[in-house]
């Protein structure tokens, strides 16, 4: 049976006024602690004799004081009698308790092996010493909490020792070290009788004794020293390369944490993932920390894997190598889906089971003391794809290295000791049973950062540019993140570089290839170095600004106002699917052939500022098969739902349908399939706005082809609406105008034109050529009109 009186031995009382070695002065009870109006210092070692800072020689302390923490020194260098202790600020940085000592001669201090290691000095070495005031640095000068990493003193572990009842030890814990300064990073020895212990301070907690029950913020500097108090909480974590046992306790954190305690995230250097890291920690590392007690009680069952989809660049890689920082001490297990594959029979699954050799033999020593063992799985789907598909060849390897890792996993013999990280961008080729609940059952998107996320990379980016003094003050971070739509982590970096390389092309001498110029220490990255570097670097997924300049190369003719109606209709849709209050949404653009239908669609997905525009042509998808057309459109509305805004633009959507009016003939699995698409609901939070041209209405109510709104864009119809055209082109004077509308009106006997806008375009460009323009565009403009009343009629 477990006795602390056993394991710690029974504590002799010391005599009245005296101290016991290796015990500080008792704390004063909680009703008598010291408030605002008396003095703080009161009950504490008070200030000896002398407080000059002194030369001290670094000797090897007394014996029975290794563990006690405490420093000796000579009465006639440090005042005080019959045990007093004082606090002594060591080279600027380090507190200890010192204690006056017979064995200490003058100018010495007495230390143990833990208190040099601690301040990196030797006995050879001399140390600077003063007089501390743990009151200087305010109220908040009392340990309210700290986390201790403690592990045996000895390089082998004492035979037939107990596991330590956490409560138990940190009661040892104060009543041998009360009073004592202790700061992050500091290392000191404790006597637990049955075994020496070695213990490091890894966080602390500062408060004001008469508020203790105000939580101070956790620190990790060395400079956030604290003194012990009975009202301390010491939450215990076991060093990983120790072998030392605890037992659980319901109150305290798990010994075996997997996060260090002294972990933040901000050193991660992970930017615009913070949601989706938090997310990763309380689903996959939450309920590992708590104390195991409460787990046994809540019957909580660990995550055992986790999958990180998206698109490439966003970061996936990124965690899971950066996981690694957070964890206590034992590192994740990295490995490549296809290091994994092997020419030998059987010799792949053999490395599947290498991969959970050490997790099943701790397991099996320790049971639920094992610590977690972490496998970081890289391109997932290299050799997890769907069982019968036949990706393993004709000797079925990968079908069987799925049923090696499914067993693994989550088999007869389960494995609570392991988390299982996939990450891969093909979430769809995955096979359906490593996805389920107790296996992968985490599915965590990594998506396209947003506009602060986007902010976020970039400071980390060109963070040591600024240091340095290489970053101009022009760069406006902001106004970057602002015209990166849709990039990526990995674009965002590659965006850097480039500027980074206009940078140092204007410090390469002229005439040479090589030569550096003199002035290159004062070289400095500037705004026009990022917005030249915007022009090389694209997004793979976002705005295709060169298709959709392309398409509106001549701008859009204001010629009357069914063109400003057109385009408040089209805004309207668009600020309508922005607020969210539509998940999905199609309008057609129809009207005649060649009156503008590509452009006015390009210009109203340039005006919406949505992070992913796609332009999506029948020329794109010449000389594909109908499967391969259905894979096509498949992936550019999977690209759709990565953003949070979305926008397609399906041009001329009677062509992708092979519509041939001979006969008439269409593809109807294309059809379908468009059809499929456009009326999926998106992912929740991931809109989509759907234009599509048609000069051919008809043809998509034959096919019932259904779309929530239409807008018509008609012809140009009066001879007023051709004259602003004319006048806009800047080609005509007021003299030609006037003529050519005369003359167009004499010749087709009418003042109706019913033209379309990109005919009328090419007609005065023609007419430029020519040494008569106003003669020649006539000609064309009489020619067109009357095709046109022949076709009607």
């Amino acid at each position: 049976m477990f006795n602390r009186e056993n394991l710690f031995g029974n504590r002799r009382e010391a005599p009245p006024g005296q101290t016991q070695p290796g015990q500080a002065p008792r704390q004063p009870s909680r009703q008598t602690q010291p408030r605002y109006a008396d003095d703080p210092r009161q009950g504490y070692p008070e200030k000896p004799r002398g407080g000059q800072r002194m030369r001290l020689q670094p000797c090897k302390c007394p014996q029975e004081w290794v563990f006690s923490n405490v420093c000796g020194v000579s009465t006639q260098d440090v005042g005080g009698q019959g045990g007093e202790e004082t606090y002594l600020l060591m080279n600027d940085r380090y507190v200890v308790t010192a204690r006056s000592h017979p064995q200490i001669q003058r100018g010495q201090i007495g230390m143990n092996d833990f208190q040099r290691t601690w301040m990196q000095v030797a006995l050879t070495d001399t140390v600077e010493a003063e007089v501390f005031d743990p009151f200087r640095q305010g109220g908040q000068a009392y340990l309210g909490n700290m986390d201790v990493e403690i592990g045996y003193a000895t390089r082998t572990a004492p035979p037939n020792v107990p596991p330590f009842d956490q409560d138990q030890l940190a009661e040892h814990l104060i009543n041998t070290l009360q009073n004592q300064i202790f700061a992050p990073g500091q290392t000191f020895g404790l006597d637990a009788r049955v075994a020496k212990l070695k213990l490091q301070v890894k966080t602390v907690e500062l408060v004001d004794l008469s508020r203790m029950e105000q939580a101070g913020e956790q620190q990790t500097h060395p400079q956030a020293r604290g003194i012990l108090t009975p009202q301390t909480t010491i939450n215990f974590f076991k060093d990983a390369k120790s072998p030392i046992q605890l037992k659980g306790s319901n109150k305290r954190p798990a010994a075996n944490a997997v996060i260090r305690p002294d972990f933040k995230f901000e050193s991660l250097g992970i930017g615009g993932l913070d949601k989706e890291f938090s997310d990763i920690f309380r689903r996959a590392f939450a309920s590992r920390i708590f104390p195991p007690g409460l787990a046994d009680k809540l019957g909580i069952q660990h995550v055992r894997g986790i999958l990180l989809y998206g698109p490439p660049g966003t970061g996936k890689t990124l965690i899971a190598r950066q996981i690694g920082k957070m964890l206590n001490a034992r590192e994740p297990k990295v490995i490549n889906g296809p290091e994994v594959l092997n020419k030998y029979v059987g010799q792949s699954e053999e490395n599947v089971r290498k991969l959970f050799a050490d997790a099943e033999k701790e397991q099996k020593e320790k049971g639920d003391e094992s610590g977690l063992h972490i496998i970081i799985f890289d391109e997932l789907d290299a050799v997890c794809k769907q069982r019968g598909s036949g990706a393993g060849g004709g000797t079925g390897v990968g079908d069987s290295v799925v049923n090696q890792l499914l067993s693994k996993l989550d088999g007869v013999e389960q494995l609570n000791n392991l988390l299982l990280i996939g990450m891969t961008n093909r979430k769809d080729m995955i096979d359906e049973a490593l996805l389920r609940s107790g296996r992968l059952e985490v599915h965590m998107e990594i998506s396209l950062p947003d506009e602060p996320g986007r902010q976020q990379i970039l400071k980390i980016h060109t963070t040591k540019m600024a240091e340095n003094g290489k970053l101009a003050s022009d760069v406006d971070l902001a106004e970057l993140a602002r015209r990166t739509r849709n990039f990526s982590g990995a674009e965002i970096s590659g965006l850097v570089k480039s500027a980074s390389s206009f940078a140092l092309q204007r410090h390469i001498k002229g005439g040479t290839v090589a030569a550096l110029s003199d002035d290159i220490n004062e070289m400095q990255i500037h705004m026009q170095d990022f917005v030249s570097a915007l022009q090389e670097v694209k997004p793979l997924f976002g705005v295709n600004d060169e298709a959709l300049e392309v398409a509106t190369r001549k701008g859009i003719i204001h010629f009357g106002p069914q063109i400003d109606k057109i385009i408040k209709y089209g805004g309207d849709y668009v600020r309508q699917v922005r607020s969210g209050d539509t998940e999905l949404l199609s309008v057609l653009l129809h009207g005649p052939s060649k009156s503008g239908l590509t452009a006015m669609a390009a210009h109203i997905a340039q005006k919406s500022e949505f992070p992913f525009i796609k332009l999506v042509r029948p020329v794109d998808m010449a000389g594909m098969n109908e499967i391969q057309k259905i894979q096509h459109l498949s992936k550019i509305f999977t690209d759709a739902y990565k953003s949070p805004s979305n926008l397609l633009v399906l041009d001329d959507i009677d062509l992708m349908l092979d519509w041939v009016p001979v006969g008439p003939r269409f593809s109807s699995a294309v059809l379908a399939a468009l059809k499929g698409f456009m009326n999926n609901p998106p992912p929740k939070d991931r809109p989509l706005l759907i234009f599509a041209t048609c000069s051919k209405r008809t043809v998509l109510q034959q096919l019932e082809l259904e779309f929530d709104a239409e807008i018509a864009v008609p012809y140009l119809r009066s001879a007023q609406e051709l004259g602003a055209v004319m006048q806009h082109s800047g080609q005509f004077d007021d003299d030609g105008i006037r003529k050519a509308l005369s003359d167009i009106q004499q010749t087709t006997g009418s003042s109706e034109i019913n033209v379309g806008i990109k005919q009328i375009l090419t007609l005065i460009e023609t007419a430029q050529r020519d040494e008569d323009p106003v003669a020649r565009f006539v000609d064309g403009m009489c020619d067109v009109v009357n095709r046109n009343r022949a076709f009607v009629s």
